[in-house]
């Protein structure tokens, strides 16, 4: 995807999942995506914190994409990424049941991963998309190796799938229908499907429903985004729950901001959708 839209993008998100639950997952991404030289090659970098309970989860990753076809109306771009990732634990947040807990002793432990990635991105007429990738091909072993213990963990390798369309209702007014897919080994297959109105360019509105969790599904969502100025917008979303955590937390919520350093061309239809591409 780096480099699809045709001109150099800076986007900021921040998340709260889970609200008011105790340790819930908080996340940071911020990206810059763009062509570089020509329409054809695009480069990109991600740089994101996750804090999940005592976890903390830094990475940082590079992406270079390369448009096999480049046509007026159908583009077919192959991604390769590379990857850094920080896995620690924070022991100095820790609560103990009594003082002097010696599994509490280290104050923080961290340790660090490498990966490659693959994708392939295809755009046609500019009203469809469809994606798949897998960010992480190789199987790192992850975990703290203590004394004699073995290691406690293996990445398993995720894939993804995603597939969308503008379609137009009226001179104003598109919808815009997208699905994304997504595949671990040895877990419940997940997606999420989308719905969003574009009005004037300006302002999109939508429904996400997410397949998952032990209720009748893991959450339904409203999404919206404002086009602020011709460079600038401003997207936010609530996840309601629906699984049986509804009971314990208050919903998930994001926010988004975006910045086009260069003005997109007039007319040009733009199919960014964060959920998907970030």
């Amino acid at each position: 995807y780096a480099g699809a839209r045709g001109i150099p993008t800076i986007m900021a998100i921040y998340r709260s999942q889970w609200t008011g639950f105790e340790g819930a997952p908080q996340s940071m991404l911020a990206s810059f995506n763009g062509p570089f030289l020509s329409n054809r090659v695009g480069v990109g970098a991600n740089v994101s914190h996750t804090k999940i309970g005592l976890q903390r989860d830094f990475r940082a990753s590079l992406a270079y994409s390369y448009d096999l076809v480049a046509q007026d109306e159908v583009s077919l771009r192959i991604g390769l990424s590379g990857s850094l990732r920080s896995l620690g634990i924070d022991f100095a947040d820790a609560t103990p049941l009594q003082t002097g807990d010696q599994s509490l002793v280290d104050q923080s432990v961290n340790d660090f991963y490498g990966n490659v990635g693959a994708g392939v991105y295809g755009t046609i007429m500019e009203r469809y998309y469809f994606g798949v990738s897998v960010p992480h091909l190789y199987s790192n072993a992850i975990g703290i190796a203590n004394g004699n213990a073995t290691t406690l963990a293996k990445e398993s390798q995720h894939f993804y799938g995603m597939a969308g369309a503008i379609i137009p209702l009226s001179e104003d007014i598109n919808l815009m229908p997208a699905i994304l897919l997504k595949y671990v080994k040895n877990t419940p297959f997940d997606a999420d499907i989308n719905l969003n109105l574009d009005i004037r360019k300006k302002f999109t509105a939508g429904l996400s429903y997410r397949l998952g969790g032990d209720g009748a599904g893991d959450s339904m969502d409203l999404l919206a985004f404002w086009q602020v100025a011709p460079q600038f917008g401003v997207g936010a979303a609530y996840d309601f729950t629906l699984s049986n955590l509804k009971d314990y937390n208050a919903g998930s919520f994001e926010v988004l901001l975006q910045y086009d350093l260069k003005q997109i061309k007039s007319g040009k239809k733009k199919m960014s959708n964060p959920r998907f591409f970030m």
